[in-house]
C-alpha cells in the first residue's frame, strides 16, 4: 500500500486537464502529487522532467492510501466512483467543508474574480458557449471561453486574468465533482441517453448536470424539455423554446410570413438571417439570447454576432451541394438526441428525404427513438461500425437499411441513392472510437470524401 504525505493532494489522472490541474497547483504553492491508472501514461517523461519534485504513482488506485490526504482532485475523464476512491466523495475536507474528492472546476470556482456564465446539455453546448462568446466579444465585454471546450478552464486564469467574465462549457463529467458553482448565469439546454456508462443511468446523469445551477443568479432552460428544469429554486429564470413561447418566454413564431426569434412579444431577429439551419438550432441561438439577456449584454450587438456566426465544424455543417443533393456533416451526434436534432432540423427544410449515416460505439443507447422521424422523413440508413447491428435492430422496420462495414463504403452507397432535393447527413448516433480517434476526424474523412466528389463535378456550377 502506498500511503499519500499527510496534507499533500492528490491529482488523478495526467492527460490535458490533469495537466492544467498540476500547473495551478504549482502556481497556488500547493504540495501534490500524480496518480494514474496507466503504467506509461503519454508525456509521462515530459512531465518529471518539468516537474523534478513531484512524486508520481502508476498502477491501480486502489493501492493508494487516502487517509492522510489533503484533498483528492480527479480529471473529468476519471470517475470518482472508481475503485480506491470509495468514501472520498462522502468525506468531508475540514479546511474547505467541501468532499475530500473535487475536480478541476471546484479549484477555478476558488481561484476566480470574475462572473462566470455556464452552459451544458447533451447536445448543443459548444456551440452555444462559442455563440456567447461572439456576443460578448460583440458587446464590448472582455471574455474568456474554455471548460470542456477549447482551454482549459483553469489554464483561462493564466491566459485571460484581467477577463470580466468567464463562459465556460461544462461536462456531466466536470459538474458532478463540482460542489458549488456560483454561475451569475447557467443553462441547461437539453437532456438525452448519453454516458450511461458512466453515470449508471438517466437519473445519474441528470443528476450531475443538475449540479449547474448550485448558487446561480440565474437559470437558461429548455421548456421543450422538463429534465433541464431546476431541482432546486432559483432567483431568476429564462425560458426557450424551438417553437411559439408562451407569455415572456423566448421562442419563434412567424410574424410577416417570415419565422422570427422573439422573448414574448418582442421581435429579436428573423430566422432567415442565421447561417445556421434547421429549428434545433434556432434553440440553439435563442439560449444565447436568453444567456445574453441574464448577463446584461445589449441586444443589438447579441443580434449581430448571431447573423454572423456560421456554427461549428461537424455540427450540422454543410460541406457541399452537389447535383442538387445536400451533404451535411454532423459527426458530432454522437447520441441519439443530437441525431434526433438534426434529422428533424433538417427535414423541415428539404424538398426531398435524408439518407443518414449512422454508426460506431452506441455507448448502451436506445436507438428505438429514432425509428418514427426516420420512417417520416429519411429515404434510407446506411450503417456501419460496432453497433450496426443493434441500429439495424431498432430502425429497420420504419426505414429500409443497408449494412456496410465503414464510413467510406456509406458514403458510397449514398452517392448511388441521392437524388436532387435529398440530404445525405453523417448524424452517426455513436461515438466513433471504433474505427476513428474521434469525431473530429470522422467529420475530416466524411468532409474530404465529399469535397472531393465536389471537385469531380463542379462543371455543376453549384456552390455552398
Amino acid at each position: 500500500m502506498v500511503r499519500v504525505a499527510n496534507g499533500v493532494t492528490v491529482v488523478i489522472g495526467l492527460g490535458i486537464s490533469g495537466r492544467a490541474i498540476c500547473r495551478h497547483l504549482v502556481r497556488q504553492g500547493v504540495p501534490f502529487m500524480v496518480a494514474d491508472t496507466r503504467a506509461e501514461p503519454p508525456g509521462l517523461d515530459t512531465f518529471q522532467n518539468e516537474n523534478p519534485g513531484v512524486e508520481v504513482y502508476c498502477g491501480p488506485l486502489t493501492a493508494l492510501d487516502f487517509t492522510d490526504a489533503y484533498e483528492v482532485v480527479v480529471s473529468p475523464g476519471v470517475d470518482p466512483h472508481s475503485p480506491g476512491l470509495d468514501g472520498l466523495l462522502e468525506r468531508s475536507n475540514p479546511a474547505t467543508g467541501e468532499p475530500v474528492l473535487i475536480g478541476e472546476i471546484a479549484l477555478f470556482v476558488r481561484a476566480v474574480n470574475a462572473p462566470i456564465a455556464a452552459i451544458t446539455g447533451s447536445n448543443a453546448k459548444s456551440t452555444v458557449t462559442t455563440l456567447l462568446g461572439e456576443m460578448a466579444r460583440a458587446a464590448g465585454v472582455k471574455a474568456a471561453v474554455g471548460g470542456n471546450l477549447g482551454t482549459a478552464a483553469l489554464d483561462l486564469l493564466v491566459e485571460c486574468p484581467d477577463a470580466e467574465l468567464y463562459i465556460l462549457e461544462l461536462s456531466s463529467f466536470q459538474l458532478e465533482t463540482t460542489p458549488h458553482l456560483g454561475a451569475k448565469a447557467a443553462a441547461f439546454l437539453n437532456l438525452c441517453e448519453d454516458h450511461l456508462d458512466r453515470h449508471g443511468d438517466m437519473v445519474g446523469y441528470r443528476r450531475a448536470k443538475q449540479r449547474i445551477f448550485r448558487g446561480a443568479q440565474s437559470g437558461i432552460v429548455n421548456v421543450d424539455d422538463a429534465l433541464t428544469w431546476p431541482e432546486s429554486p432559483i432567483g431568476h429564470v429564462e425560458r426557450f423554446t424551438a417553437f411559439a413561447p408562451a407569455g415572456n418566454d423566448w421562442g419563434v413564431v412567424e410574424k410577416a410570413g417570415r419565422l422570427t426569434l422573439v422573448h414574448g412579444d418582442e421581435a429579436w431577429l428573423n430566422a432567415d438571417d442565421l447561417t445556421m439551419a434547421g429549428r434545433h438550432n434556432y434553440a440553439n441561438a435563442l439560449a444565447a439570447l436568453a444567456m445574453g439577456k441574464a448577463l446584461g449584454f445589449a441586444k443589438a450587438p447579441m443580434c449581430q454576432a448571431l447573423a454572423a456566426f456560421k456554427g461549428l465544424p461537424h455540427r450540422s455543417e454543410v460541406i457541399a451541394r452537389i447535383n442538387g443533393v445536400m451533404w451535411v456533416n454532423d459527426s458530432k451526434g454522437t447520441n441519439v438526441g443530437a441525431t434526433l436534432a438534426a434529422i428533424q432540423g433538417i427535414s423541415a427544410s428539404l424538398t426531398g428525404k435524408i439518407i443518414l449515416l449512422a454508426g460506431g460505439v452506441g455507448k448502451g443507447a436506445d436507438f428505438t427513438p429514432l425509428a418514427m422521424p426516420l420512417a417520416e422523413s429519411a429515404k434510407t440508413a446506411v450503417l456501419f461500425g460496432a453497433d450496426a447491428h443493434r441500429l439495424e435492430a431498432a430502425i429497420s422496420s420504419a426505414v429500409p437499411v443497408h449494412l456496410v462495414s465503414d464510413l467510406t463504403q456509406a458514403m458510397e452507397v449514398a452517392w448511388g441513392l441521392a437524388e436532387p432535393g435529398d440530404c445525405v447527413l453523417l448524424s452517426p448516433a455513436c461515438a466513433s472510437l471504433d474505427q476513428f480517434a474521434n469525431y473530429q476526424a470522422r467529420g475530416d474523412a466524411f468532409r474530404a470524401w465529399v469535397e472531393q466528389k465536389h471537385k469531380q463535378h463542379n462543371h455543376s456550377g453549384e456552390r455552398l
